[in-house]
């Protein structure tokens, strides 16, 4: 079975829930508290890859709404962005070998998982 991350905020009700449904579905998620270890420019590059998105759509829409930026925003700033300031991420993130999803809502995991052991 391919490992399980899920890059998680504990304070987030959506990221909660996804870490919730994960282990009631069997999965031991290596989990990444994102707040107090943040990300770097390359561990978010190979997010983006994984989720097959734009850097802009990594960044919660009210705070891409509240910062002023736009979809045409250079996309190495947003990724700097996001390092400075990793609350500004899209969350939860599930990664399942060279797969990712934003795992909101939850229901977006079914079918993306692996089958349990």
């Amino acid at each position: 079975m391919s490992s399980i991350t899920i890059y998680h905020n504990p304070k987030c009700s959506k990221s909660c829930e996804a870490l919730a449904y994960l282990e009631a579905e069997g999965y031991q998620p290596r989990v990444i508290n994102y707040l107090e270890t943040p990300l770097t420019v390359e561990e978010i590059r190979r997010l983006v890859k994984q989720l097959g998105i734009a850097p802009s759509s990594l960044i919660r829409a009210p705070d891409f709404t509240r910062l002023g930026l736009t979809p045409t925003s250079d996309p190495e700033e947003l990724i700097r962005l996001i390092v400075e300031h990793p609350i500004l991420l899209q969350r939860p993130i599930v990664v399942v070998g060279d797969r990712a999803r934003i795992a909101r809502p939850v229901e977006v995991l079914q079918g993306f998982l692996p089958a349990p052991k």
